[in-house]
């Protein structure tokens, strides 16, 4: 890869454009454009220049996401990876990702994560599938909640324009955000994106609606969502509700937004196409084969330093081993490691792994998401001493299971 290699400028921003347009086959909106523009920091960018013209770019979003005890930790979100049609197979891609990574480790963080287009590429680059979401197709009359579902009579449903109940929203959004490893904190860019409800933004669902949970004290939750209006040939509706986020701080604020947006006039199903794998509504349901339930990977993660992130997160369970890392892309992360989870203490070491494997299966299960016992099984993982894949497997264990929820 002869090409040079550098952050781009503003002035160059409509061409970095260009290069995303023509990989993922879209076209964007000049609102949208704007709006990435504002959640992108420019000296956060790279790109890959045949002449002057951009032909493979990507960027990085910076936040703290919280990860296994509660801890926020700042990590790298990889996004905009995209290369030219014209120069693909030339190593421009594998430069990129190179760079970033070095980037990110110069820059502090100790993690990089990233929403896959396609879910293939990011292994050869150190990322592990470490989250999972779920889609369900909830039909209205197949909705039943158990008998014993939660409930408060102190709570009541009201109705908001979301741009005008932004701040509660903020307010439950932060209040939960510290209990799922996975969730990261939204700038007000980030904010004003997920709220913004331009007529190209609604295409054929509708406008963006919202249904707020409160008491005397205050809010305990919300749902965004949007209404796909349909009807049958005799006149009888059946529309869809397709659910855009729910969060609420109790059980029986949270039961009873499901129960809103399941009851909604007019409509005959209820679509949500990114919710936690571990998602509650999959045991208030009575029959829950009408979840229609189907998964997807969500969250890839990348261990980038690795005593750094080893040591910020919480265990589950004690556990003292040497790991031996593999690690091509990083070789600062390649190599044996004595983990003391008790002492939160990570150091290189001499002494004879306990078990050695891939820093993809680290990312991978980084989060409390995976079970380091299936890479075992799979023969991803290499066990020296009897015992060392459960013990680990066990400590990064995590619940609840990980989310990040917004795709960013």
């Amino acid at each position: 890869m002869n090409h040079p290699l550098r952050p781009i400028s503003e002035a160059e921003w409509p061409a970095f454009v260009a290069v995303l347009e023509e990989a993922f086959a879209v076209t964007f909106h000049p609102v949208e454009i704007e709006r990435f523009k504002a959640l992108t920091p420019i000296e956060r960018t790279l790109a890959v220049f045949d002449a002057d013209l951009p032909v493979g770019v990507t960027a990085i979003f910076d936040f703290d996401m919280t990860i296994p005890g509660g801890t926020r930790l700042p990590v790298a979100g990889v996004t905009a990876v995209g290369v030219l049609p014209s120069h693909r197979r030339r190593g421009i891609l594998n430069a990129l990702m190179r760079r970033q990574l070095q980037d990110i480790k110069d820059s502090g963080q100790s993690i990089a994560v990233l929403y896959a287009s396609e879910a293939g590429i990011y292994g050869r680059f150190g990322y592990g599938r470490a989250a999972d979401t779920v889609f369900f197709r909830i039909p209205k009359h197949g909705s039943a909640f158990v008998k014993d579902a939660p409930t408060d009579p102190a709570l009541r449903l009201r109705t908001a324009i979301p741009a005008q109940a932004r701040a509660e929203f903020e307010q439950v959004f932060d209040a939960v955000s510290g209990t799922r490893p996975g969730l990261y904190t939204r700038s007000p860019e980030r904010w004003d994106s997920l709220l913004a409800d331009e007529e190209f933004d609604r295409r054929d669902d509708g406008r963006l609606r919202s249904i707020l949970v409160e008491d005397d004290g205050g809010v305990r939750g919300y749902a965004l969502f949007k209404i796909k209006r349909g009807f049958t040939d005799h006149d009888v509706a059946e529309g869809e509700v397709r659910l855009i986020e729910l969060f609420a701080v109790d059980p029986a604020a949270y039961a009873l937004l499901w129960r809103s947006v399941l009851d909604r006039d007019l409509c005959s199903r209820l679509y949500a196409w990114n919710r936690p794998i571990d998602d509650p509504i999959q045991h208030l349901i009575a029959e829950p084969r009408n979840l229609n339930a189907g998964t997807l990977d969500e969250l890839w993660a990348r261990v980038v330093d690795l005593p750094a992130a080893l040591t910020a997160r919480a265990y589950a369970a004690p556990a003292e081993l040497v790991i031996e890392v593999a690690d091509e892309p990083c070789p600062w992360n390649a190599g044996r490691w004595r983990l003391v989870t008790a002492k939160g203490t990570c150091e290189r070491t001499d002494d004879a792994p306990d078990l050695s494997l891939p820093v993809q299966v680290l990312g991978a299960s980084y989060f409390g998401g995976r079970s380091l016992m299936s890479y075992g099984t799979a023969g991803l993982v290499t066990e020296h001493r009897p015992g060392a894949l459960r013990e680990l497997s066990t400590a990064m264990s995590w619940d609840p299971k990980p989310w990040a929820g917004l795709v960013f």
